[in-house]
């Protein structure tokens, strides 16, 4: 554990056990869904600078903190603030916390300050609460992306449980189908929209062929997210979740080929990334998590996260850690053990105190990231 900061004159003792629960707990009780994350980026803001950091909101809505403690290289650690919708009571029971994002993904977040904060990093530390990650848009990352310097190396926010590492993340395409027809009556043989929406769905399983599903990190699945219409107009929003080198412009291309009228509109597209288990930042956090008295793992994820939207630019050592079950992701009973959630700040407080000396002079690609 590092010595205390000196900051106005005073000494800032590093975040104690009990601190780090509490501040869970407090941001557990902010309630911050998509759109709406002020009130928790201005409260731990706030909470940031209390524990010695130099603390804002940015134009985006991100809370950003940053520590410097001397000349030694820069890693970001990026968590989000914004949940999903759907209130879960805020209580402790049975060792637990309960609360909307006490998984995804305010313990990992609250676990990145604690550890930033506790470590003995030698050089320039970055916290970032992002917005919007739950959206299609990551807007709050990509805001990141225009406003900061690429930094040496990322650790990324999300549940992982704190024996675990994420390797990398599938891609996702986000587009609309909109279509318009002549009215006319139901049992003229003519296409309705309804029906052309329909098929557009059937056409976009038959385009990704048989294997396609969202069991398997190197197969692409489709989800119907939804499908509105009448005879005269229809819309179908569908997310495909892509592997590594997934064309998804060609995709769209040939999807539009299939259809006999409607349009194709793009909402976003970001690539699936990896990286592999020698890179640098996965090291750090394999040998804290040895430290920590266990084994290891790693996995990739079918899902995405802002570590797919922030590959596609910075070629850096990165990974995805945080405590916490990501089965319970959006439960209605989501919730973290706090012995987990502490696991979780120790593992990453280890983990920078090795990059802090652990980071090579280049800057290695990600694999598949565009």
């Amino acid at each position: 554990m590092r010595s205390p900061d000196m900051v106005n004159g005073s000494q800032i003792p590093p975040p104690s056990d009990a601190l780090a629960i509490d501040l869970l707990r407090q941001m557990l009780a902010i309630a911050s869904p998509s759109y709406d994350e002020a009130a928790l980026a201005h409260y731990l803001a706030g909470r940031m600078r209390e524990l010695g950091y130099a603390a804002g909101v940015d134009q985006a809505g991100n809370v950003v903190g940053e520590l410097v403690r001397g000349g030694g290289p820069t890693v970001m650690l990026l968590g989000h603030l914004d949940t999903v919708t759907g209130e879960v009571p805020v209580r402790e029971e049975g060792g637990r916390l309960y609360g909307r994002g006490a998984v995804d993904a305010k313990a990992p977040l609250a676990a990145m300050v604690c550890a930033a904060a506790a470590s003995a990093f030698t050089g320039r530390l970055v916290v970032v609460g992002a917005v919007e990650e739950e959206t299609p848009l990551s807007r709050g990352a990509m805001h990141i992306l225009a406003s900061h310097p690429t930094p040496d190396a990322l650790i990324i926010g999300e549940p992982s449980g704190w024996r675990t590492v994420v390797l990398g993340y599938k891609g996702k395409l986000d587009f609309w189908y909109r279509v318009e027809c002549e009215a006319t009556h139901p049992s003229n043989p003519a296409a309705k929209a309804s029906e052309l929406a329909a098929e557009c769905w059937s056409q976009v399983r038959q385009l990704l062929g048989p294997e396609a599903g969202h069991a398997r990190f190197d197969q692409p699945g489709a989800t119907l997210v939804s499908i509105t219409g009448d005879l005269t107009t229809a819309a179908a929003n569908v997310s495909v979740r892509t592997p590594l080198g997934f064309d998804a412009a060609a995709f769209l291309t040939d999807l539009q080929g299939r259809l006999a009228g409607g349009t194709l509109e793009l909402i976003n597209s970001v690539g699936a990334c990896r990286v592999g288990r020698n890179d640098p930042v996965v090291h750090a956090l394999n040998r804290a998590i040895r430290q920590g008295g266990s084994s290891p793992g790693a996995k990739v994820k079918t899902a995405t996260s802002d570590m797919n939207t922030l590959a596609e630019q910075w070629k850096i050592p990165m990974a995805t850690y945080g405590p916490g079950d990501s089965a319970l992701d959006h439960a209605d009973d989501e919730s973290i053990e706090i012995v987990e959630y502490l696991a979780g700040v120790r593992v990453l407080t280890l983990a920078l105190n090795e990059l802090s000396t652990g980071l090579p002079g280049r800057r290695p690609a990600i694999v598949g990231a565009r």
